[in-house]
């Protein structure tokens, strides 16, 4: 087992669980609830971890997590309904709601 990923927010260690899970890499959730000691803990020993169980798993897990955290998701585009322009991340229009149509 390795460890991938830590933080103190534990939607968004859960978050990255599904991610990888969604692409077949078994992982786990540890220390989740230490969150509550910390005071009594360093803070740093208080944050949940994520853990693939195959070390095979762990470079491909850092890469998927490396894709999902990246800011540059390609080129904006254009909304065919109400021409507004929306940031590449978004598959809906922000403003009218309509899908992003295939290139």
């Amino acid at each position: 087992m390795k460890r991938i990923f830590s933080s103190f927010d534990r939607i968004a260690v859960h978050h990255a669980k599904n991610l990888l899970e969604a692409e077949g890499i078994r992982a786990e959730i540890r220390r989740e609830m230490l969150s509550s000691a910390m005071g009594e803990l360093p803070p740093a020993e208080c944050q949940a971890e994520l853990w693939v169980r195959e070390d095979a798993d762990a470079i491909r897990a850092e890469r998927i997590l490396r894709f999902e955290n990246r800011k540059d998701l390609g080129p904006a585009w254009r909304c065919a309904v109400c021409g507004e322009n929306c940031e590449a991340q978004f598959t809906q229009c922000w403003k009218c709601g309509a899908f992003r149509s295939a290139p």
